[in-house]
């Protein structure tokens, strides 16, 4: 070969090599990815551009294999594998996977399960992917590719990745546009908030996904960790702030709950702790959903935000998250600009009070609860506490109960008299009435005088039910050590691995049974010598302790003390009541009912 054709070739390979180096080093190719996919697989979803025919779609660039793409990403400066970033503030420590830019973990510092800080993203056995991005509606895939990552600060993160999109079809040429996530992080709060980009401004596009934009989607559940949602020990709830009222949507299993409404923050409540968003004013729909049995959960709850098609090539849409108690305390911040947004008269808090017709008792809840924490701080048990707020309730309420025993009293003694009107006119209902109404009025006698008293006492009643139940500071609450170790869930004396027929115990738990004890005592003390006599009085006496004994077997255990307590009080405040009343009795004229004589036939003579 001649020496000159040698040195061609030589210089054709120097000047290649020379071309490619530049080209990949100052012109990097850019690479694109597509939701649900991974590098290098390959993946379409139609859609529809707006002022475009249907059938727009995004792809991953098809390569023959993942060595490839690994190798293409990383040309484009793209990671190839997962990595997590993690941020710390003093309420949490937050995890975030490059792997779409979702939040892997937001685990609680304040607030345990167990030994560790309580985990609000429960994943079951599947990995957590909270606030994953799918381009186009609620059943798009997820957005899967590795995006780049910048640290902007120890608190603010972001995560970006370029797509490619075809608006026209598939003979159209292939166009770019970016995907920004931005999470930003403040050190006292555990609200956060998520800023998400679509930027088409380089090649004038506005990317649509079968009339969507994307959705962005929570799940598959909120922590912390139960075995089933029974309404009583956890429980998930779905509501909505509309128009300045809070709205409970009612999503069942295998069903979802759609609103199209613009909504002020929508929120998944469980007993004690709850997830919120607050969009921006875009026209976003939100789909509550749960699905029973998912990824190793018993329950999933999930929310899906669901954005409508853009306006503008590039957009940024501003979220806010709140993952924490659900306490007035914390959530009542940003009602009064003490917060990091400056937020005012969000009412959030509203979730943490008693919903329904309960609702109407929260003020006297309010001070209830008031009452339970000042009594902690001069006595640093709660399970005292709870006894002490019983005993200070009785003593307020002893006039009425007092006065309800005299009603009572005084009925026994007018009863004679009542009986012979009764039986005079029993034959004309209207002239009964007139003659009984009469009667009362002579006697200054009012029919409700033993009732009232009691009708007053049934706000406080369901006012410390639901405080006794729900209250949050009971969470973990020590009250007696090796027994009770936490007032907010059922006490326990002897667990086994195995559930009892029917009714599905796996616990043998002692409160119940005391509970069953002082009611049954409790009814003794009380009866009047008329029920002693009635048959069906007595069969109540002792059904119902046996009834609610089923009921409340379950219950938490702070719940139970606070019955437990009553009973007791009300036995040593019944017999004190008692003590007052033998001596009204012998001033009525009324006597103990004597027992029926017992009546014996005479004796036939015999016939001699």
């Amino acid at each position: 070969m001649e020496k000159n054709t040698i040195l061609a070739i030589v210089l054709s390979i120097v000047v290649l090599i020379g071309f490619y180096f530049v080209q990949f080093t100052f012109f990097p190719p850019r690479q694109t990815a597509v939701a649900g996919q991974t590098a290098g697989q390959t993946a379409t979803q139609t859609a529809a551009q707006p002022g475009s025919t249907p059938g727009g779609e995004i792809t991953a660039t098809a390569l023959d294999t993942p060595a490839a793409a690994d190798t293409a990403d990383a040309l484009a400066g793209f990671p190839i594998a997962e990595e997590i970033y993690t941020v710390e503030t003093p309420l949490a420590t937050i995890r975030l996977s490059n792997r779409g830019g979702e939040l892997t973990s937001f685990k609680l510092k304040e607030h345990s399960a167990g030994e560790t800080g309580l985990e609000m993203i429960l994943t079951g056995s599947a990995p957590a992917r909270a606030l994953s991005i799918a381009f186009g509606g609620k059943e798009a895939a997820p957005v899967s590719a590795y995006f780049a990552v910048q640290r902007v600060s120890d608190t603010v993160i972001e995560f970006y990745r370029d797509f490619e999109y075809t608006g026209g079809g598939t003979d159209a040429a292939p166009q770019i546009f970016r995907l920004t996530k931005r999470y930003t992080f403040y050190p006292n709060e555990y609200m956060f908030q998520l800023d998400i980009t679509i930027d088409g401004t380089a090649s004038g596009i506005q990317p649509e996904f079968n009339g969507r934009a994307y959705t962005l989607s929570f799940g598959p559940q909120i922590g912390p960790e139960f075995e089933t949602l029974d309404e009583r020990s956890e429980y998930r709830h779905y509501v909505a702030y509309i128009n300045g009222k809070q709205k409970t949507q009612k999503v069942n299993d295998n069903t979802d709950a759609r609103i199209t409404s613009h909504v002020s923050w929508a929120a998944i409540a469980g007993k004690y702790f709850a997830f919120f968003v607050l969009p921006d004013e875009t026209a976003y729909e939100l789909i509550f959903s749960q699905r029973p049995h998912e990824s190793g959960l018993s329950s999933a709850s999930r929310l899906f935000i669901e954005h409508p098609p853009l306006k503008a090539t590039r957009t940024t849409d501003s979220f806010k998250f709140y993952l924490g108690p659900k306490t007035q305390k914390a959530l009542a911040r940003y009602d009064n600009a003490d917060n990091a947004w400056g937020m005012r008269d969000i009412r959030m808090e509203s979730i943490a009070n008693a919903s329904g017709f309960w609702g109407a008792f929260g003020w006297l809840e309010t001070g209830l609860k008031w009452m339970l924490s000042l009594f902690y701080k001069l006595v640093p048990n709660y399970g005292i506490a709870i006894i002490l707020v019983t005993l200070f309730v009785k003593l307020i309420l002893f006039p009425l109960t007092k006065k309800s025993s005299e009603g009572t009293l005084r009925m026994q003694a007018l009863a004679p008299k009542m009986k012979e009107i009764q039986d005079k006119y029993k034959d004309n209902p209207q002239k009964l009435n007139a003659e009984l109404a009469a009667f009362y009025k002579r006697e200054k006698y009012n029919p409700m005088s033993g009732c009232l008293p009691l009708l007053i006492q049934f706000p406080i009643f369901i006012a410390m039910y639901n405080l006794f139940n729900n209250h949050f500071d009971l969470r973990n609450a020590l009250f007696i050590p090796g027994w009770i170790d936490d007032l907010s869930r059922p006490e326990s004396i002897l667990h086994f691995d195995w559930k009892m027929p029917f009714l599905g115990w796996s616990d043998i738990r002692l409160l119940p049974f005391i509970y069953v004890g002082s009611q049954l005592i409790y009814s003794k003390v009380t009866q009047t010598p008329d029920t002693a006599m009635n048959q069906q009085m007595k069969i109540m006496m002792y059904a119902m302790p046996i009834m609610f004994f089923f009921i409340l077997y379950n219950v938490p255990s702070g719940l139970l003390v606070y019955w437990i307590a009553s009973n007791i009080l009300a036995m040593v405040q019944q017999l004190a009541i008692n003590k007052y009343l033998k001596g009204k009795r012998a001033e009525m004229g009324i006597g103990a009912a004597a027992p029926p004589q017992k009546v014996t036939p005479p004796r036939r003579r015999r016939r001699r």
